[in-house]
């Protein structure tokens, strides 16, 4: 069966199943002042008696980046989208985390409610290493959720490709401990062989640490900034490359996989703006969400459970929610 017991806010001693749901009308419009009487779940077309939780509960959020050795251009855009997730996801009372992965899995900056630590954070992203542990990354973000007060949504926005190279974690397992947790997953994605491609150009004082490069308003006596262009980072490019990409087609898409399950959203971008227009749509959602809750009355180990939410007497309007969950031991 289904264990949850992270969410303090529901009075229950017993497991319970979490469906975020969102409530748009015909234009994609947000529907807000909905009553529980007005929404109906089902779980597998059994209507399930639910509660709706009326408190905007704080947000724990786990920013994970991807920084292999193709994400150079994604990392270029995150530089200053900090005050974004702190600020707009995350909110108020919320904290946010920020983890990077490649060849392995690297916490940045632990959960804080400091805007600048978060920032400070992103802009010292680096590339390295060549794969994308991304079931790895899941796993120590729900490993550092689970350490959280309860009584706290739990957030992870992954910017990454969609599918996984070479993770340590089996899916199965990483997809059990999201359930557990009910946490729900974001996921803005892009594609590494068109990303390269949407960078400015850049000079030798850009390739420079953070630390290091010279702020000519701070100091007017520093020598000028290195102002030599350098080549444009391609990404690993080449027939090889691109023949590998054709052949991880045949690959789960992780992103549709964990959003849908959990009720989060996949949205793909290619320029800074994009991205962080994805960001703001996230938040928007997030805090605009109806939380119901029900008690799973069990069923087979591994047996998959889909869930749907109809609005009573509106078919104005659409829900959205979580497709399902596996039943658990």
């Amino acid at each position: 069966m289904l264990a949850c017991t992270g969410w303090g806010q529901f009075k229950s001693t017993v497991p319970l199943v979490v469906a975020p749901t969102t409530i748009t009308d015909s234009k994609g419009r947000y529907v807000d002042g909905l009553t529980p009487d007005t929404l109906t779940l089902y779980d597998n077309n059994v209507r399930q008696a639910t509660q709706m939780d009326w408190m905007a509960y704080p947000i724990d959020l786990v920013v994970a980046v991807q920084t292999s050795s193709n994400s150079g251009a994604v990392i270029d855009k995150l530089g200053g989208s900090g005050i974004l997730f702190s600020q707009l996801l995350a909110a108020d009372a919320g904290e946010t985390a920020v983890i990077s992965f490649s060849d392995a899995v690297k916490v940045h900056q632990d959960f804080t409610g400091d805007p600048d630590f978060v920032i400070h954070a992103l802009r010292m992203l680096r590339m390295e290493g060549g794969e994308a542990h991304m079931l790895d990354a899941l796993r120590q973000a729900l490993l550092m959720l689970e350490r959280r007060p309860p009584g706290r949504r739990r957030i992870i926005l992954m910017i990454a490709e969609k599918r996984d190279r070479r993770s340590k974690a089996k899916l199965a397992d990483v997809m059990e401990r999201v359930e557990r947790l009910n946490a729900a997953v974001y996921w803005l994605t892009y594609s590494p062989l068109l990303e390269p491609f949407t960078v400015k150009p850049k000079t030798a004082e850009d390739l420079k640490p953070e630390a290091e490069r010279i702020k000519v308003q701070a100091c007017p006596l520093c020598p000028p900034p290195d102002d030599t262009p350098v080549p444009a980072d391609l990404g690993p490019g080449g027939l090889m490359y691109g023949m590998g990409e054709l052949m991880r087609l045949r690959q789960p898409d992780l992103s549709s996989l964990f959003t849908t399950t959990t009720g989060g959203r996949t949205m793909s971008f290619l320029k800074k703006n994009a991205l962080e227009q994805a960001i703001q749509l996230v938040s928007e959602e997030v805090h605009r969400q109806y939380l119901l809750s029900f008690e799973p009355k069990g069923g087979e180990p591994g047996r998959f459970h889909a869930i749907r939410v109809a609005v009573n007497d509106r078919p104005d309007l659409q829900a959205k929610t979580r497709a399902g969950y596996w039943a658990l031991q």
